[in-house]
Protein backbone atom coordinates (compact mmCIF):
# COMPACT_ATOMS: atom_id res chain seq x y z
CA UNK A 1 0.00 0.00 0.00
CA UNK A 2 1.26 3.00 -1.16
CA UNK A 3 1.47 6.06 1.89
CA UNK A 4 -1.21 8.10 -0.01
CA UNK A 5 -3.67 5.08 0.30
CA UNK A 6 -2.49 4.20 4.15
CA UNK A 7 -3.47 7.97 4.64
CA UNK A 8 -6.85 7.74 3.13
CA UNK A 9 -7.01 4.41 4.88
CA UNK A 10 -6.41 6.40 8.54
CA UNK A 11 -8.89 9.18 7.90
CA UNK A 12 -11.74 6.40 7.25
CA UNK A 13 -10.59 4.43 10.49
CA UNK A 14 -10.89 7.94 12.31
CA UNK A 15 -14.11 9.06 11.15
CA UNK A 16 -16.18 5.76 10.38
CA UNK A 17 -17.19 5.53 13.80
CA UNK A 18 -18.09 9.36 14.19
CA UNK A 19 -20.26 8.36 11.65
CA UNK A 20 -21.92 5.16 12.36
CA UNK A 21 -22.86 5.82 16.03
CA UNK A 22 -25.94 7.39 14.58
CA UNK A 23 -27.36 3.48 14.20
CA UNK A 24 -26.56 2.60 17.59
CA UNK A 25 -27.11 5.77 20.12
CA UNK A 26 -29.71 5.49 22.75
CA UNK A 27 -30.60 8.86 21.68
CA UNK A 28 -31.47 7.62 17.97
CA UNK A 29 -33.46 5.13 19.23
CA UNK A 30 -35.40 7.37 21.19
CA UNK A 31 -35.99 9.65 18.06
CA UNK A 32 -36.80 6.67 15.89
CA UNK A 33 -39.41 6.02 18.36
CA UNK A 34 -40.86 9.29 18.53
CA UNK A 35 -41.24 9.29 14.73
CA UNK A 36 -43.27 5.74 15.44
CA UNK A 37 -40.20 3.61 14.21
CA UNK A 38 -39.85 -0.05 15.52
CA UNK A 39 -36.67 -0.05 18.01
CA UNK A 40 -37.20 -4.02 19.34
CA UNK A 41 -34.24 -4.14 16.71
CA UNK A 42 -31.98 -1.55 14.85
CA UNK A 43 -32.81 -2.38 11.09
CA UNK A 44 -36.07 -0.43 11.01
CA UNK A 45 -34.09 2.86 12.03
CA UNK A 46 -30.99 1.92 10.28
CA UNK A 47 -32.41 2.00 6.71
CA UNK A 48 -34.60 5.21 7.53
CA UNK A 49 -31.71 6.94 8.49
CA UNK A 50 -29.46 6.31 5.69
CA UNK A 51 -31.83 5.93 2.70
CA UNK A 52 -33.86 9.08 3.73
CA UNK A 53 -31.31 11.42 1.66
CA UNK A 54 -32.23 9.57 -1.29
CA UNK A 55 -36.00 10.62 -0.86
CA UNK A 56 -38.81 7.88 -0.91
CA UNK A 57 -36.59 5.01 -1.91
CA UNK A 58 -38.34 1.66 -3.41
CA UNK A 59 -36.78 -1.07 -2.50
CA UNK A 60 -35.34 -2.04 -5.64
CA UNK A 61 -33.25 1.32 -5.04
CA UNK A 62 -32.26 0.28 -1.50
CA UNK A 63 -30.78 -3.20 -2.69
CA UNK A 64 -28.88 -1.38 -5.47
CA UNK A 65 -27.24 1.49 -3.18
CA UNK A 66 -26.49 -0.62 -0.09
CA UNK A 67 -25.48 -3.57 -2.06
CA UNK A 68 -24.71 -6.07 0.84
CA UNK A 69 -28.22 -6.40 1.87
CA UNK A 70 -30.53 -9.57 1.44
CA UNK A 71 -33.26 -7.91 -1.38
CA UNK A 72 -35.79 -9.96 1.39
CA UNK A 73 -34.65 -8.20 4.34
CA UNK A 74 -34.60 -5.13 2.81
CA UNK A 75 -38.47 -5.77 1.51
CA UNK A 76 -39.33 -6.01 5.24
CA UNK A 77 -38.39 -2.30 5.83
CA UNK A 78 -38.53 -0.43 3.08
CA UNK A 79 -40.63 1.24 1.74
CA UNK A 80 -42.67 0.64 4.78
CA UNK A 81 -40.36 3.53 6.56
CA UNK A 82 -41.87 6.41 4.78
CA UNK A 83 -45.47 5.44 5.65
CA UNK A 84 -44.35 5.72 9.34
CA UNK A 85 -42.38 8.84 8.50
CA UNK A 86 -41.35 11.02 5.50
CA UNK A 87 -38.00 11.06 4.74
CA UNK A 88 -37.62 14.83 5.18
CA UNK A 89 -39.09 13.67 8.62
CA UNK A 90 -36.46 11.05 9.38
CA UNK A 91 -33.86 13.75 8.25
CA UNK A 92 -35.18 16.49 11.05
CA UNK A 93 -34.92 13.61 13.13
CA UNK A 94 -31.36 11.83 12.47
CA UNK A 95 -29.87 15.27 12.61
CA UNK A 96 -31.48 15.66 16.02
CA UNK A 97 -30.13 12.00 17.11
CA UNK A 98 -26.88 12.87 16.26
CA UNK A 99 -26.93 16.36 17.72
CA UNK A 100 -27.94 14.71 21.04
CA UNK A 101 -25.94 11.68 20.88
CA UNK A 102 -22.81 13.70 20.18
CA UNK A 103 -23.61 15.96 23.20
CA UNK A 104 -23.63 13.13 24.95
CA UNK A 105 -20.50 11.26 24.01
CA UNK A 106 -18.32 14.09 23.30
CA UNK A 107 -19.41 16.87 26.28
CA UNK A 108 -17.76 19.82 26.28
CA UNK A 109 -15.70 18.72 23.39
CA UNK A 110 -18.97 19.86 21.26
CA UNK A 111 -17.99 23.41 22.09
CA UNK A 112 -14.45 23.46 21.60
CA UNK A 113 -12.52 24.77 19.04
CA UNK A 114 -10.66 21.84 18.24
CA UNK A 115 -13.87 20.53 16.89
CA UNK A 116 -15.22 23.46 15.01
CA UNK A 117 -10.89 23.07 13.80
CA UNK A 118 -11.56 19.86 12.69
CA UNK A 119 -15.39 20.11 11.46
CA UNK A 120 -14.05 22.95 8.86
CA UNK A 121 -11.37 20.77 7.96
CA UNK A 122 -13.33 17.71 7.13
CA UNK A 123 -15.88 19.97 5.56
CA UNK A 124 -13.28 20.80 3.11
CA UNK A 125 -12.47 17.60 2.21
CA UNK A 126 -15.95 16.69 1.77
CA UNK A 127 -17.18 19.55 -0.47
CA UNK A 128 -14.18 18.32 -2.92
CA UNK A 129 -15.28 15.29 -3.04
CA UNK A 130 -16.78 14.35 -6.33
CA UNK A 131 -20.07 12.76 -6.16
CA UNK A 132 -20.69 11.53 -10.17
CA UNK A 133 -22.32 7.86 -10.09
CA UNK A 134 -21.95 8.14 -6.49
CA UNK A 135 -25.55 7.80 -5.26
CA UNK A 136 -25.05 8.10 -1.63
CA UNK A 137 -22.82 10.17 -1.55
CA UNK A 138 -24.36 12.77 -3.85
CA UNK A 139 -27.64 12.93 -2.11
CA UNK A 140 -26.17 13.51 1.43
CA UNK A 141 -23.76 16.01 0.05
CA UNK A 142 -26.94 17.67 -1.87
CA UNK A 143 -28.66 17.81 2.08
CA UNK A 144 -28.21 21.80 3.39
CA UNK A 145 -24.87 22.09 5.49
CA UNK A 146 -25.66 22.42 9.67
CA UNK A 147 -24.71 25.34 11.13
CA UNK A 148 -23.40 23.82 14.77
CA UNK A 149 -19.47 22.65 13.95
CA UNK A 150 -20.11 19.00 15.97
CA UNK A 151 -22.96 18.81 13.08
CA UNK A 152 -20.77 19.89 10.15
CA UNK A 153 -18.29 17.18 11.24
CA UNK A 154 -20.95 14.42 11.19
CA UNK A 155 -22.36 16.07 8.29
CA UNK A 156 -19.05 16.08 6.28
CA UNK A 157 -18.22 12.27 7.54
CA UNK A 158 -20.83 11.10 6.15
CA UNK A 159 -20.84 12.54 2.95
CA UNK A 160 -17.07 10.86 2.62
CA UNK A 161 -18.10 7.40 4.55
CA UNK A 162 -20.53 7.05 1.75
CA UNK A 163 -17.97 8.38 -1.06
CA UNK A 164 -15.78 5.84 0.10
CA UNK A 165 -18.81 2.95 0.24
CA UNK A 166 -20.31 3.97 -3.30
CA UNK A 167 -16.38 3.69 -4.46
CA UNK A 168 -16.09 0.35 -2.67
CA UNK A 169 -19.06 -0.90 -4.21
CA UNK A 170 -18.10 -0.15 -7.97
CA UNK A 171 -14.46 -2.01 -7.27
CA UNK A 172 -16.64 -5.05 -6.30
CA UNK A 173 -18.51 -5.16 -9.32
CA UNK A 174 -15.48 -4.62 -10.68
CA UNK A 175 -14.12 -7.66 -9.21
CA UNK A 176 -17.59 -9.57 -10.55
CA UNK A 177 -18.57 -10.23 -6.86
CA UNK A 178 -22.36 -10.12 -6.37
CA UNK A 179 -23.70 -8.79 -3.02
CA UNK A 180 -23.91 -12.17 -1.13
CA UNK A 181 -20.48 -12.84 -2.90
CA UNK A 182 -18.85 -10.02 -1.48
CA UNK A 183 -19.80 -10.82 1.50
CA UNK A 184 -18.77 -14.51 1.31
CA UNK A 185 -15.32 -13.94 -0.23
CA UNK A 186 -14.77 -11.31 2.64
CA UNK A 187 -15.30 -13.05 5.67
CA UNK A 188 -13.08 -16.47 4.01
CA UNK A 189 -10.04 -13.56 4.15
CA UNK A 190 -10.80 -13.22 8.34
CA UNK A 191 -12.54 -9.94 7.68
CA UNK A 192 -15.06 -11.03 10.40
CA UNK A 193 -16.94 -14.17 11.76
CA UNK A 194 -19.22 -15.18 8.92
CA UNK A 195 -22.04 -14.99 12.22
CA UNK A 196 -21.53 -11.22 11.88
CA UNK A 197 -22.16 -11.15 8.06
CA UNK A 198 -25.51 -13.21 8.80
CA UNK A 199 -26.90 -10.09 9.98
CA UNK A 200 -27.33 -9.02 5.85
CA UNK A 201 -30.03 -11.36 5.98
CA UNK A 202 -28.84 -14.14 3.01
CA UNK A 203 -30.05 -17.22 3.73
CA UNK A 204 -27.66 -20.29 4.76
CA UNK A 205 -28.69 -21.59 1.17
CA UNK A 206 -27.80 -18.29 -0.34
CA UNK A 207 -24.58 -18.31 1.45
CA UNK A 208 -23.65 -21.91 0.26
CA UNK A 209 -24.39 -21.08 -3.07
CA UNK A 210 -22.22 -18.23 -3.24
CA UNK A 211 -19.43 -20.21 -1.91
CA UNK A 212 -19.99 -22.91 -4.21
CA UNK A 213 -19.34 -20.15 -7.30
CA UNK A 214 -16.43 -18.70 -5.75
CA UNK A 215 -14.90 -22.29 -5.39
CA UNK A 216 -15.26 -22.51 -9.00
CA UNK A 217 -13.77 -19.55 -10.18
CA UNK A 218 -10.55 -21.24 -7.26
CA UNK A 219 -11.18 -17.91 -5.55
CA UNK A 220 -12.32 -20.18 -2.17
CA UNK A 221 -11.32 -23.79 -0.72
CA UNK A 222 -14.19 -26.25 -0.15
CA UNK A 223 -13.82 -25.20 3.22
CA UNK A 224 -14.75 -21.66 3.04
CA UNK A 225 -11.65 -20.04 3.21
CA UNK A 226 -10.11 -17.82 0.82
CA UNK A 227 -7.23 -19.43 -1.75
CA UNK A 228 -4.21 -16.91 -2.67
CA UNK A 229 -6.08 -16.10 -5.98
CA UNK A 230 -9.19 -14.88 -3.61
CA UNK A 231 -7.13 -13.26 -1.15
CA UNK A 232 -5.29 -11.18 -4.11
CA UNK A 233 -9.06 -10.51 -5.48
CA UNK A 234 -10.09 -9.32 -2.08
CA UNK A 235 -6.58 -6.82 -1.63
CA UNK A 236 -7.10 -5.61 -5.19
CA UNK A 237 -10.75 -4.79 -4.56
CA UNK A 238 -9.41 -2.83 -1.21
CA UNK A 239 -6.63 -0.80 -3.09
CA UNK A 240 -9.60 0.07 -5.81
CA UNK A 241 -11.74 1.29 -2.81
CA UNK A 242 -8.74 3.42 -1.36
CA UNK A 243 -7.97 4.19 -4.39
CA UNK A 244 -11.22 5.53 -5.57
CA UNK A 245 -11.53 7.56 -1.95
CA UNK A 246 -7.99 9.45 -2.39
CA UNK A 247 -8.85 12.78 -4.08
CA UNK A 248 -11.01 14.65 -1.59
CA UNK A 249 -8.18 14.49 0.70
CA UNK A 250 -5.92 15.84 -1.41
CA UNK A 251 -7.81 18.97 -0.71
CA UNK A 252 -5.70 19.58 2.84
CA UNK A 253 -1.76 19.82 2.66
CA UNK A 254 0.64 17.16 4.52
CA UNK A 255 0.38 19.61 7.42
CA UNK A 256 -3.63 19.88 7.66
CA UNK A 257 -3.59 16.14 7.49
CA UNK A 258 -1.95 15.40 10.34
CA UNK A 259 -3.44 18.33 12.20
CA UNK A 260 -6.91 16.50 11.52
CA UNK A 261 -5.60 12.94 12.73
CA UNK A 262 -4.31 15.04 16.21
CA UNK A 263 -7.88 16.64 16.43
CA UNK A 264 -9.54 13.60 15.81
CA UNK A 265 -8.17 11.18 18.20
CA UNK A 266 -10.11 12.47 21.40
CA UNK A 267 -13.10 12.03 19.62
CA UNK A 268 -12.63 8.71 18.38
CA UNK A 269 -11.51 7.77 21.12
CA UNK A 270 -14.64 9.25 23.04
CA UNK A 271 -17.04 6.68 20.82
CA UNK A 272 -15.24 3.96 20.80
CA UNK A 273 -14.64 3.96 24.44
CA UNK A 274 -18.74 4.44 24.91
CA UNK A 275 -18.95 0.81 24.27
CA UNK A 276 -21.79 1.82 21.89
CA UNK A 277 -20.49 0.40 18.73
CA UNK A 278 -19.94 -3.80 18.19
CA UNK A 279 -16.16 -4.39 18.28
CA UNK A 280 -16.96 -6.76 15.16
CA UNK A 281 -19.00 -5.42 11.86
CA UNK A 282 -19.10 -6.07 8.46
CA UNK A 283 -16.39 -3.51 7.62
CA UNK A 284 -13.45 -5.36 8.29
CA UNK A 285 -12.29 -2.29 10.18
CA UNK A 286 -8.71 -3.56 11.97
CA UNK A 287 -8.62 -6.67 9.79
CA UNK A 288 -7.90 -5.97 5.98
Amino acid sequence: MSEELGRVRRMWHLLEPLHAVLYYAPESFEEAAALGLRTDERWPSYFAWRAAPLGEAGAGRVVETFHSFSPAMVDEYVPAAWSVASPDAVLAARRRAVDRAYRTLLGEAVAAPETAEAAALVRRVAVAADTDGRPLAAANAALPWPDEPHLVLWHAATVLREHRGDGHLAALVGAGLDPVESLVSFAAIGAARPEVFASRGWSDEEWREARQRLVKRGLLTEDGVATEAGRALRAEVERRTDEAAAAPWRALGEEERERLVELLGPLWVAVIGSGLLPSETTLGIGKV
